[in-house]
């Protein structure tokens, strides 16, 4: 009787989405007396939800069992091809495989357009693309949407439309893939497929519109993942991943503090689970931290994406470069890029190698990575690689004494900066133009675009870029580190370490009003207005770890 209640009690919560309830309820009452295989698929999707994996996976294949043990197989078989997609997904391709065995055994004798085959083509097709062999994925993926198109099964049609468009995106037909992505969530949008499912397409179609370098998409989708996700509170396995994309969103949007704390949050949200996911989070948070001039805690960061299987590139390069190492920077993306075969991985690379170049005066070498660029945006017509791709070559102009040329298209990447709504690309884009703007002999204008940079800079918290840019404007932002006494130095080396006026004042045993006085004699001397530019001055002037004592 008392097992009877929690059943109810359970399913109540399950039907309400309240998942961390319904999973505990379900275990009790399993712990009781063995489920049955109804309330052990709940149970299932309840663990799994609430981020227990290992539960949900040992449900799932209790279900199995049970349904075959019925005389079931065609349910057995749909719960043994669920487990084997959760195993895939998770990482584990062997007991994927040997899951997806099992269960098209479950189904011989049965008939050929049973539309619990769909869901093993599903997953005989992701195998296939992780193996290298996307061409051997596309006639399943189409068949199985065949198959839940007749059966009206909205979980396998959603699948399956996104295995394709995953495959044709991945095929370079973007266009083609992107809509069939669209459609996917259709169903998924109007809560027509169960809520596993339904945070795996979510996901999917987000990293996919990523790779199409599809912008837009990207944006719309993460802001619906994030609404679906508020609406089940105690969700776990994909709420890491939306912080992710949220962090993401913030950073392009311009509000880096947010990104900050999304990433650090999605951080903590994957601990213990996904290595790959968790990666990806070190690397975001990396990415900011390197954006802020906070060196230390970007290679913190990068090390920990990179020991969790991302891959800490283009970001690392970019590190040497700001932390003043042009060469080690050009060794490490020349390397990485060599490494790099498909498209989309080289497009993300080469602006950053752009840059890298230029500053380790290696201009050929940026001409032939620019050009590549352009090439590969013109092959893909994203509006965000056209952008990206006139800003290079804006930049290689310049380097090469084309001024002219080179405003032309640093002005043609600003303006698609403008329309993407991306600030500190904008701003990036209108540095670059006062640069050709002074080349050519036009003061004023020089002057006004180092400006409107500066204050989006200043407004970001751009450390790097705003040291740089106050040191190209004028001779009254290039003081050096000799300038500053030993006591400014000192201060400024923990203003770097991220150490607040009250922690430095108890360290070196003055008051808080007099390391306040010394901050602004600080920014005087260097011509800043924050301690985030301070702090990259003293990085790139190895001003860090100071700890000498004596008269100020």
């Amino acid at each position: 009787m008392a097992q009877t209640r929690s059943l109810d009690l359970a399913r109540e919560a399950f039907d309400a989405r309240r998942w961390r309830r319904a999973f505990e309820l379900l275990q009790a009452a399993d712990g009781e007396h063995p489920l049955g295989p109804d309330d052990l698929e709940r149970y299932a999707v309840s663990a799994y939800l609430a981020g227990d994996d290992t539960g949900a996976t040992g449900a799932l294949t209790r279900v199995v069992r049970q349904r075959a043990a019925q005389g079931d197989p065609e349910r057995a078989a749909r719960c043994g091809f669920r487990l084997s997609l959760l195993l895939l997904l998770g990482g584990e391709g062997a007991q994927a495989s040997g899951w997806l065995a099992r269960s098209r055994r479950l189904l011989e004798g049965r008939p050929a357009d049973c539309v619990e085959r769909g869901y093993g083509l599903i997953v005989q097709g992701l195998l296939a693309m992780g193996q290298g062999r996307p061409e051997f994925a596309s006639a399943g993926f189409v068949r199985a949407i065949e198959l839940a198109q007749r059966s009206g099964d909205a979980d396998l049609l959603s699948l399956g439309l996104l295995s394709e468009g995953q495959r044709l995106v991945h095929m370079g037909e973007s266009i083609e893939g992107l809509a069939l992505l669209d459609e996917a969530m259709v169903a998924v949008t109007a809560g027509e497929v169960s809520p596993v499912f339904a945070g795996i397409v979510y996901c999917a179609v987000i990293l996919t519109c990523q790779r199409a370098f599809d912008l837009e998409r990207s944006r719309q989708w993460t802001r619906r993942l994030d609404d679906w996700c508020a609406s089940q509170p105690d969700l776990v396995p994909f709420r890491g991943q939306c912080l992710v994309h949220r962090s993401e969103i913030f950073q392009l949007e311009g509000d880096w503090p947010a990104a900050l704390a999304a990433a650090s949050l999605a951080r903590s949200h994957l601990s213990g689970r996904s290595h790959v996911l968790l990666g990806r989070a070190c690397y975001q948070q990396g990415e900011l931290h390197r954006l802020r001039g906070e060196f230390v805690q970007a290679r913190a960061m990068y090390g920990e994406a990179v020991r969790h299987g991302h891959d800490a590139q283009p970001g690392l390069a970019l590190l040497r470069l700001a932390g003043n190492e042009p060469e080690a920077a050009a060794v490490m993306i020349r390397a990485v890029l060599q490494a790099a075969r498909a498209t989309a991985p080289r497009a993300r690379l080469l602006g950053a190698c752009v840059e890298i170049l230029l500053a380790a005066s290696d201009a050929m070498a940026a001409r032939e990575a620019a050009d590549e660029l352009c090439e590969i945006a013109r092959s893909i017509d994203a509006p965000v690689l056209r952008a990206a791709s006139a800003h290079a070559t804006g930049a290689v102009l310049l380097a090469e004494g084309e001024a002219a040329r080179s405003f032309a298209s640093l002005h043609e990447a600003w303006a698609l900066w403008q329309r993407l709504d991306l600030p500190y690309e904008t701003a990036r884009a209108q540095a670059r133009m006062a640069h050709a703007c002074s080349a050519l002999g036009d003061a004023d204008s020089a002057r006004q675009h180092f400006e409107a940079a500066r204050l989006v800079f200043a407004e970001l918290g751009a450390a790097c870029d705003l040291v740089e840019l106050e040191r190209a404007a004028g001779p009254a932002r290039t003081a050096r580190p000799g300038a500053l006494t030993r006591r400014e130095e000192e201060i400024l080396s923990r203003v770097a370490t991220g150490a607040t006026n009250r922690q430095i004042a108890a360290e070196l045993g003055i008051s808080g009003h007099t390391v306040a006085r010394h901050l602004s004699n600080i920014f005087d001397k260097l011509g800043v207005s924050s301690r985030t530019a301070a702090s990259a001055f003293a990085h790139e002037h190895g001003l860090v770890g100071l700890v000498r004592h004596g008269p100020s």
